[in-house]
């Protein structure tokens, strides 16, 4: 069965092309043209996978909102933000809301299919394996990351982490106590003009997430100036 990709987007001709682009690659396209479309579709049943816009008509926070709706129903729902919002402020804000990726416009086309396509295969392994713990899986204390599934558990909980998440978390603990550089965690975001602004903001997304699971979590502490270190 098809997996569906809902888009939810003001433009009609982009939201025509990101429709027609996403539909040849085999998926099911729902399209809307605003927030109230939208939760409509939504009310009836959820996506695989979400694309949203942040500036939907006279909405100008429009996509932020669906976005805090969407993942009160589904923490563990894949959204993409795709806008020409691309100032720093408004990236930290999608990342803080939960967004796997913040994309901005104009984009390739194959680019976002593409996208696309890595988050479900992330997703759908994340789901396969949710009960087991794979031979690539490693244990760091309390701690355990799989790395084929990107999945992490913390004291038997399971922690639901971006793909962006995953990788500087993976970065942070392979060398337990040691203080891991800005730069370094940068390169693991694998994003282009990311600060130390948007590592705090990640950082401080998957600290909530742990904490969510242990109030008493205190292994990422924040070396002033150089980076983080995992001390758990």
């Amino acid at each position: 069965m098809a997996r569906t990709i809902a888009i939810v987007e003001d433009d009609p001709d982009q939201r025509a092309n990101y429709a027609d682009a996403i539909t040849m690659k085999g998926y099911q396209v729902n399209a809307y043209a605003n927030r109230e479309e939208a939760l409509e579709g939504f009310d009836e049943a959820l996506p695989d996978l979400v694309i949203l816009d942040i500036i939907l008509g006279d909405e100008v926070d429009a996509g932020f909102q669906l976005c805090r709706d969407l993942l009160a129903k589904s923490p563990s729902l894949p959204v993409i933000f795709l806008t020409e919002r691309i100032n720093e402020i408004d990236k930290i804000s999608g990342l803080r809301l939960g967004a796997w990726d913040y994309l901005p416009k104009p984009i390739s086309l194959d680019y976002l299919a593409e996208r696309i396509s890595s988050l479900l295969r992330i997703n759908e392994v994340r789901a396969e394996n949710e009960e087991e713990t794979s031979a690539t899986a490693k244990r760091i204390g309390d701690l355990v990351l799989d790395q084929d599934a990107l999945l992490v558990s913390w004291r038997g909980h399971r922690i639901d982490l971006s793909g962006t998440e995953f990788r500087m978390l993976a970065k942070l603990v392979r060398m337990p106590g040691h203080a891991v550089s800005y730069e370094t965690l940068m390169n693991a975001t694998m994003q282009s003009l990311v600060t130390n602004n948007t590592i705090n903001t990640h950082m401080r997304n998957i600290r909530k997430k742990f904490e969510k699971v242990d109030q008493g979590f205190a292994s990422i502490k924040s070396e002033y100036g150089f980076g983080y270190r995992w001390s758990g």
